[in-house]
């Protein structure tokens, strides 16, 4: 999560219909496909194809099942910048539906039970009156029993609605925390493997905002909603059939009435998720403000920004509040207008059945019936319309997070990756004519001509100024970002860089193995929510108590940590605001020296330890180069140029590009860049 202030960065989801080309997809769905459409359709919802494949080096387990690695049609040419697709409708979830068949086939049996179950209470009712009430003749004996068939049948049919509801109701809850559950970790895992350039234009509260407040809605729909709708489909579509069998010219009329009331209720229902859309947009902005001020708190206070930070989450919270209450505004009329015209449809209908009866082409049980199919008609239609807001809403919200899912990282695993030699002596690190521009800054090159050879075991420090290009070369190194290639590698007519590990081209090998093989010291220490063990234990997950104290008392933070409350199980606090700078550096250190790589990047790792701790730490890094027999292969950056006069041999970058190297004493001799900025720092 970052930890600084930011500026308002671009929002991550890209509007309907930004990527070209994204309409001539490949259908990828389950077999159950044409029933799925026909009740999506029912309903209101058009189905997109969209191509379903599987990300390559994606590690979610969801994604075994072809279901978390969703993604649009990309272009076939690389792209420097993230491409993201927009599915427009709920069929982004079909994927997360699909290894759940077996249970939404079972929940559809009971739905279309508990629906005939309905059906059958009309009926019910009927013979009831015809039978038992107007009709009644005979001994009053006789009345009873049949006045108790009667009652006997109606609870029958309460005793089938209760139990399928019941049974609906289990299945659909389990299916919607299911698939909540699972899209939430799929889009989790899939943000998880994205390339620093995503960050660049997402913020961190926004991609919070999707996984929070986005899969709730989603949750709503599948758990709750959408089987609302599928259910008072059927039994709005088993009205009309029952119209039709016992009263044609009225189900003739109503069915007219509907498409009126259809209509207009879908016109108004584009409004709706356009609004819906915009509302969770804004929503997330809100929460993007409010989780960069809480990350950097000491800044704010600091600078004194607390009103002002207050009036810019007030501003957006004002923006969300508008944009909900339009989009209340669109929903109210919608609700109005279903509410106001199925009234208007039953009114007529009993109108014209009362008639009927007292010109006596009608019996009054039929009546009855009839009222109580248009009625079921006119809920339906009703319930159908609260529900299709609820889509609306879910639907921008599944726009949103498909458009995480669809988005690709430009730093992928090969198709087929290639074996790391590697060897006791470290490894060999091959920089040959890398050319280098930031994603945000394709104008400005970060690297030139940028060629570094690191034999195995050799300790390589880079200098320079800030800008310089040095932490460049630990990201590309990690891969975090590739060289350039192809047309902007060869602008001023030098080859294709690349980076070789052991000769072997780092885009050849699989980013895990890539990183299982370094260890990084970031200048500012990452620590974890959790106790001094487990942060330390990052490095290795399954290394033993032991070792962990042993890498603790390799980076003299063993003394410290065994004097905490509860010792190496204290918890340390978000972003282990309960240690001093040099013990949150220290921890850091050791859990490089657990991990034990063959490549080991430090970036400044003792800038923030006093003189005592320094020189400690300093001593446990020189000890942490050694790798078994041989030694490790250590890059370092440094600004103290005192921390690395013993480096095998210092390397000197300015705008991207070597100006000097060799050892201390040799660049002292040569009276360059490096002997005057050592002057300065050695005579302060």
């Amino acid at each position: 999560m970052a930890l600084g202030m930011y500026g308002r960065g671009q929002r991550a989801n890209a509007q309907s219909g930004a990527v070209a080309g994204t309409e001539d997809h490949t259908r990828c769905w389950c077999s159950a496909a044409p029933i799925t459409d026909f009740l999506l359709t029912s309903i209101g919802i058009h189905r997109r194809g969209h191509h379903l494949h599987r990300e390559r080096g994606c590690a979610s387990s969801f994604c075994s099942a072809g279901c978390a690695a969703y993604t649009a049609t990309m272009p076939s040419h690389p792209s420097s910048t993230p491409t993201r697709g927009a599915p427009r409708s709920l069929t982004g979830l079909l994927p997360f539906l699909r290894p759940y068949r077996a249970r939404i086939a079972l929940s559809l049996v009971f739905l279309v039970l508990a629906a005939l179950a309905t059906l059958a209470f009309p009926m019910a009712l009927r013979h009831l009156i015809d039978g038992g009430l107007v009709s009644a003749t005979g001994e009053r004996g006789a009345q009873a029993m049949a006045l108790r068939g009667h009652f006997e049948e109606l609870f029958a049919v309460a005793m089938a609605l209760g139990g399928f509801s019941a049974a609906r109701f289990y299945m659909v809850s389990w299916l919607g925390e299911r698939v909540t559950a699972d899209l939430r970790n799929a889009v989790y895992s899939h943000v998880l493997q994205q390339s620093p350039q995503f960050f660049e234009t997402t913020q961190t509260g926004e991609v919070l905002s999707r996984l929070t407040s986005d899969t709730t809605l989603v949750q709503t729909v599948v758990g709750s909603s959408l089987s609302m709708g599928l259910r008072n489909a059927v039994l709005g579509l088993g009205a009309l059939v029952m119209l039709v069998w016992t009263n044609p010219y009225v189900m003739s009329v109503v069915l007219l009435a509907v498409v009126l009331v259809v209509l207009p209720t879908m016109w108004i229902g584009r409004r709706v998720r356009r609004l819906s859309r915009d509302s969770q947009d804004r929503v997330a902005d809100s929460s993007a403000i409010a989780a960069e001020v809480l990350n950097a708190i000491p800044v704010v206070q600091s600078y004194t920004a607390e009103p002002r930070e207050a009036s810019r989450f007030a501003r957006a919270t004002e923006d969300a509040f508008r944009a909900a209450v339009k989009r209340t505004k669109a929903r109210a009329l919608l609700v109005a207008f279903i509410i106001i015209a199925n009234a208007a449809l039953l009114l007529w209908g009993l109108y014209r059945g009362t008639e009927a009866v007292l010109a006596g082409q009608m019996s009054a049980g039929h009546l009855g019936q009839t009222v109580v199919y248009v009625i079921l008609l006119a809920s339906a239609v009703a319930v159908l319309g609260e529900v299709y807001g609820d889509l609306l809403r879910a639907a921008g919200a599944t726009e949103r997070l498909m458009e995480l899912l669809s988005s690709r990282s430009p730093v992928a695993n090969p198709a087929t990756p290639k074996r790391l030699p590697t060897s006791d002596q470290g490894l060999e690190v091959q920089f040959d004519n890398v050319q280098f521009h930031y994603p945000s800054r394709p104008d400005q090159p970060a690297l030139q001509n940028f060629s570094l050879h690191l034999s195995p075991g050799e300790t390589v420090a880079l200098v320079g100024a800030s800008g310089a290009g040095k932490t460049t070369v630990f990201q590309l190194l990690q891969r975090f970002y590739d060289v350039d290639r192809g047309r902007e590698a060869g602008a001023q007519g030098s080859p294709e860089g690349r980076i070789l590990l052991n000769g072997v081209d780092i885009r050849d090998l699989s980013l895990d193995t890539l990183r299982a093989h370094t260890g990084t010291v970031p200048q500012d220490a990452v620590i974890f929510s959790a106790s001094a063990m487990d942060n330390v234990r990052y490095g290795r997950p399954d290394a033993s108590d032991e070792e962990v104290m042993a890498a603790t008392q390799a980076a003299f933070a063993h003394d410290f940590i065994a004097a905490l409350p509860e010792g190496y199980h204290t918890f340390l606090g978000e972003r282990g605001v309960r240690l001093s700078g040099g013990q949150r550096q220290r921890i850091a250190i050791a859990r490089a020296m657990l991990k034990n790589p063959p490549l080991l990047l430090l970036d400044e790792a003792t800038s923030a330890l006093d003189a005592e701790s320094e020189r400690m730490v300093q001593a446990a890094l020189d000890t942490a180069m050694q790798r078994h027999t041989g030694r490790r292969t250590t890059l370092v950056i440094a600004h103290r140029l005192a921390t690395v006069q013993n480096a095998d041999r210092i390397v000197v970058l300015d705008h991207g590009q070597i100006v000097e190297q060799g050892t201390h004493s040799a660049l002292m001799a040569h009276g360059g860049v490096y002997a005057r900025l050592a002057a300065l720092q050695f005579t302060s």
